[in-house]
């Protein structure tokens, strides 16, 4: 085999060799690479779009996210909404107040859910709950497509696309109007062109290393300002922000995961100063760059804000008159600073009680999941919101923010794996997928005395799913190597039997998470049915 340093190598065969070891061969899946992610989307689209309207009500945080939504259409900022509103929204007249609210979170995702509100009106709940339904089915294809990335395997990709389609939290979530699917969806499309950025830039580099004739090039390697992947995660990036300031963790934690990427491939093309240089040739551009990008964007989102003056707040800086450098800063500008440090305030000082409050240590086991509707009906009373009548001492409808219990505690499981694999082997895989569970997850043990929900988790969801893809991936390759454990070799029969045999194991654990999504899928639905049978589905006191 030619070596990429021996002279007789050509520079094709240099530019191959390079791309081989900086883990950045062209990887081209085919027809099934399509189509497979395209029929498990339009799989998980019926799920979530199905009876979208039932329950015909405001649920949990939808009285205040669907309202702001409206609001936001009609006067381009939140308004204040009277006593009694809910009961007006429900009968079709909404009737907010003239006068600007005050709210913690920014637009985006409430201007959002306004696009169904648009299209659809607010006489059924498929209005205000079509946007998010929309949001959840594209998440479904960009995981599916991720993972088949990121493993090189269309099955894996199809794998992972369908847990995600089946999967209840992500369900639940997919088919109400709270904001955390939105939050999770620029995550997520963020993280993917993160990894179109990190394939693209190492293809450049493994070009420029092909080229390399002088050895005082290998002092600094080249500059990379050019990377429009990375241009275009910084502004999903911003639009995360814009959905929720708790975006901000990814946007810090990303950043440090692409820049020890480049660090580690410039030392892999033996750039000799390849820490200083990486810093400043790659960590340079990508902060003069990445940073203003999704700050522009997160200001664009408060644009009805900021072009009008009756929202709350707007006009701070006619009452509060700028002095020194504060001069240089356009008047709704600084307004919309003081907002912002009133915001922040009050998400550091939240810590009222709240029933279904949970702490992150029970998250990832699924302690305290949220109730997001429930309501009881007596025999012979009828279901106004399908019309079905209760045929039984007492019925129940129930949406409850849960996830499949199969899929959920297994991902605890893929995470101990990767952990451990990650300390051994310094995959990058298995630390993308750690940085996906640090900036969603574990920044949130720093506040222990802040009122959070376990639907927070659905922000790294995704990784949750490329975890198990990993531990699907360990299965698929149990026993087809070329040799045993023992040094002897194995015959192709051997080879292809076990392939098939882990096939097989892969699929009953999808057949099974199947299963068990149909068995909880009333309680994610708000089904009617017999109180015995939703008692049936509590397995945990907790979840009640």
């Amino acid at each position: 085999m030619t070596s990429a340093d021996s002279p007789a190598a050509t520079a094709t065969d240099r530019r191959a060799l390079w791309e081989q070891r900086l883990g950045a061969v062209a990887y081209s899946p085919g027809l099934w690479g399509w189509l497979i992610p395209a029929v498990v989307t339009v799989f998980a689209g019926i799920l979530r779009l199905r009876e979208l309207g039932n329950p015909h009500a405001l649920v949990f945080d939808e009285t205040y996210y669907a309202k702001d939504a409206y609001a936001l259409l009609r006067s381009g900022y939140e308004l204040v909404w009277p006593e009694e509103a809910n009961d007006a929204w429900i009968a079709g007249d909404p009737q907010p107040s003239d006068e600007g609210s005050y709210v913690v979170h920014p637009p985006l995702g409430k201007w959002l859910i306004a696009i169904g509100i648009r299209l659809f009106g607010v006489d059924s709940a498929l209005g205000w709950r079509f946007s998010a339904a929309i949001a959840g089915t594209l998440s479904v294809l960009l995981i599916a497509l991720i993972a088949q990335r990121m493993f090189r395997s269309v099955f894996l990709g199809g794998f992972a696309g369908l847990l995600t389609a089946i999967e209840g939290h992500h369900l639940v979530l997919s088919r109400i109007a709270m904001l955390d699917i939105f939050l999770m969806l620029f995550v997520l499309a963020a993280f993917g062109a993160l990894l179109m950025d990190r394939y693209s830039s190492r293809r450049r580099l493994a070009d420029w290393a092909a080229q390399v004739e002088d050895p005082a090039q290998l002092r600094n390697g080249p500059w990379m300002w050019w990377r429009p992947w990375q241009l275009v995660a910084a502004v999903l990036l911003g639009c995360a922000v814009a959905v929720k300031l708790s975006a901000l963790a990814f946007l810090a934690v990303f950043g440090v995961m692409v820049v020890l990427w480049d660090l580690q491939a410039r030392r892999t093309v033996g750039i000799t100063s390849w820490l200083s240089s990486g810093l400043l040739r790659n960590g340079v551009p990508a902060v003069v760059t990445v940073l203003p990008i999704a700050l522009v964007t997160y200001v664009a989102s408060w644009s009805g804000w900021l072009a009008t003056t009756g929202g709350w707040g707007r006009l701070w800086h006619q009452e509060n008159p700028a002095t020194g450098l504060g001069t240089l800063v356009p008047g709704p500008l600084r307004s919309l600073w003081n907002y912002h440090t009133s915001a922040t305030d009050f998400h550091a000082g939240l810590d009222s009680g709240h029933e279904y409050a949970s702490n992150p240590w029970t998250w990832l086991f699924m302690g305290r999941p949220v109730s997001v509707h429930y309501r009881s009906i007596s025999e012979g009373e009828t279901y106004a919101d399908t019309g079905e009548l209760c045929q039984v001492q007492t019925c129940s409808s129930a949406v409850l923010d849960l996830a499949n219990p199969l899929i959920w505690w297994t991902g605890l499981l893929a995470l101990i794996v990767v952990i451990a694999l990650w300390l051994g082997r310094r995959d990058w895989r298995y630390g993308a997928i750690l940085s996906g569970y640090l900036a969603g997850y574990a920044v949130w043990l720093l506040f222990p005395d802040r009122t959070m929900f376990f639907f927070y988790t659905i922000s790294f969801h995704p990784f949750v799913i490329l975890a198990i893809t990993v531990l699907a991936a360990l299965v698929l390759r149990m026993g087809t190597s070329a040799t045993g454990a023992d040094g002897s070799p194995r015959s192709q029969l051997a080879i292809t039997t076990a392939r098939q045999r882990n096939t097989v194991l892969v699929l009953c654990f999808v057949l099974l998470a199947v299963a068990v999504s149909v068995f909880f899928w009333p309680i994610w639905t708000a089904e009617l049915i017999p109180y015995d049978q939703w008692r049936m589905r509590m397995w945990i006191q907790s979840w009640i």
